[in-house]
């Protein structure tokens, strides 16, 4: 999932992230990477939802997934920015592989029923199908409940992780996914308790 081809960034489109500098203090990056977050999760419900959540589905292709990343990559797991960035970065790899990511969600499904179900792809799960899936989960920032875009895209990482062992791809890559798939969930979990930050 690291292992990206290089390409150029992206021109950042409303400038969203142009507070934050390259070289600033760490400590006031994360205080900024975590009050856009809240800003993006918490703040979406008093806007129009449905163009809320259109300018979320683009932010990585407006900003550049690298400035998301210089922002919110370093977040913890269990943090709205953490979050944030897992769900970005699943975007960015559903759109990057589509047909690889097809296989092996279509590879895991067998094995993992519920949370192919709980991931809401359309049978049968082709790639065009899973970039809708993965652009419904990041529309519902805006529209849905927070927990419930968690647990979809914990559960679609569940079964990619489960397809993955069954094509007997590299263990460490299916490792990575199911840990993704673990701190979404417990993330969901957190949300529904009203813990996570």
């Amino acid at each position: 999932m690291t292992d990206r081809p290089y390409h150029r960034p992206m021109t950042p489109g409303d400038r969203f992230f142009e507070a934050i500098e390259a070289g600033a203090d760490p400590a006031a990056v994360a205080e900024a990477a975590d009050r856009a977050a809240a800003i993006i999760v918490r703040g979406a419900r008093d806007a129009d939802q449905e163009v809320v959540g259109e300018r979320l589905l683009h932010l990585a292709e407006t900003e550049g997934i690298e400035t998301i990343a210089e922002v919110w990559s370093g977040a913890p797991a269990d943090s709205l920015a953490g979050c944030l960035w897992r769900l970005y970065l699943l975007r960015q790899w559903v759109y990057s592989d589509p047909v690889g990511v097809a296989h092996q969600f279509e590879a895991g499904r067998a094995h993992a029923p519920v949370a192919g179900a709980v991931a809401g792809v359309a049978d049968p799960p082709g790639p065009d199908e899973l970039k809708t899936m993965i652009d419904h989960v990041l529309r519902g920032i805006a529209v849905s409940d927070f927990a419930d875009v968690l647990f979809r895209a914990a559960a679609f990482a569940h079964v990619v992780a489960t397809g993955r062992a069954v094509l007997d791809v590299p263990a460490a890559e299916a490792s990575r996914m199911r840990t993704l798939a673990d701190q979404l969930e417990s993330a969901a979990r957190q949300e529904l308790a009203q813990q996570l930050g």
